[in-house]
């Protein structure tokens, strides 16, 4: 697989990374299989796509235990990116950033993933509580000390609240202004996909900008731009996409001329003897949107992770592009 390089640290990655999380958290808890999960990133690894992403809340902690089992014979093959800075209770998720407790956070990653460093250490949301500045502060004495090679940031998620005429990305670049006189930021982590575009407006050209690494996450549209869910069909309770409003049968249905305009892209590219799937054109387009971007799509199979890579392969055209481009704007809030 062609590699990409990501940030200020200089990683290099295969051009598609591999998304952990849904191999034991957030979707449909009754189809996650630790062997099957195991051999997705041995898969991953085989085929080049050498970023592995997680976070210590996923699970919480089992997403770090599993990647720590397979990662086990592998460490130096693998470029391992995880998370600090949530904590989840039993109906809630709040952030910490107090220093003292990113350094045992750590800590407890390095035990769970079985290695001596992790080579991006990101911070999963600012605390509201604690300065940014000294969340990040004691990011970088982890760096100092030995047992992390580079730091990320990941998006600040909410669509509501915003300033009147805030763009989405505003409050993000803010924390990053304020954090890059800290310490460099290596890479930023945010949504980016044919149906979730808004990072383009700004987020990515800040990155472009100064040489940071751009991490798309759900690129895929959580699965909707895969072309494999069927509106009406429904999620499992403890699946996020049961209280997402984009995936309502009504939305799902509404959205489908976008899923249309991908398999016409893909019946262009592919043929009998080797087919070209909505997934692969998603991620070419994200590919196709700078050097610098490397999209990481959640997998727990094999076959997804045998799919993701292939569209590293995957060239648009300009026409390919522009054909995107005009596809309808996604229906249903995000919120």
């Amino acid at each position: 697989m062609k590699r990409r390089t990501i940030g200020a640290a200089a990683l290099g990655v295969g051009a598609v990374g591999l998304g952990c999380m849904p191999m034991t958290w957030a979707y449909t808890g009754s189809r996650q299989r630790g062997e099957e999960s195991l051999r997705a990133v041995h898969a991953a690894l085989d085929l080049g796509s050498t970023l592995l992403d997680t976070a210590d809340m996923y699970g919480p902690f089992t997403n770090e235990l599993l990647l720590g089992r397979a990662l086990a014979r592998r460490r130096a093959e693998a470029v391992v990116s995880t998370k600090v800075g949530l904590l989840v209770g039993d109906q809630h998720i709040v952030a910490n950033g107090r220093p003292g407790y990113v350094k045992r956070a750590c800590d407890a990653s390095l035990r769970r993933l079985q290695t001596d460093v992790i080579d991006l250490y990101q911070l999963h949301r600012a605390d509201p509580e604690v300065p940014v500045e000294e969340t990040w502060g004691a990011m970088a004495e982890l760096v100092t000390a030995g047992k992390v090679r580079s730091l990320g940031l990941c998006a600040v998620g909410a669509r509501s609240g915003r300033r009147p005429g805030a763009r989405l990305h505003d409050g993000t670049i803010r924390q990053l202004e304020r954090v890059q006189q800290v310490f460099p930021v290596s890479a930023v982590e945010a949504e980016l996909s044919v149906w979730s575009p808004e990072a383009l407006e700004s987020l990515l050209p800040w990155c472009a900008a100064r040489g940071v690494g751009f991490l798309a996450a759900m690129p895929l549209g959580n699965g909707f731009l895969t072309g494999t869910l069927t509106p009406g069909e429904g999620f499992e309770p403890d699946d996020v996409r049961a209280r997402h409003p984009r995936f309502t049968a009504e939305m799902m249905a509404a959205n489908q001329p976008i899923v249309v305009g991908l398999r016409r892209i893909a019946r262009r590219h592919g043929g009998a003897d080797r087919p070209v799937t909505p997934a692969q054109v998603a991620l070419a387009w994200v590919l196709a949107q700078g050097p610098q971007v490397v999209p990481v799509p959640g997998a727990k199979r094999e076959r997804w992770v045998h799919e993701n890579a292939g569209a590293a392969e995957l060239r648009l055209t300009p026409e390919d592009l522009a054909e995107v481009a005009g596809l309808p704007g996604a229906l249903g809030s995000w919120d």
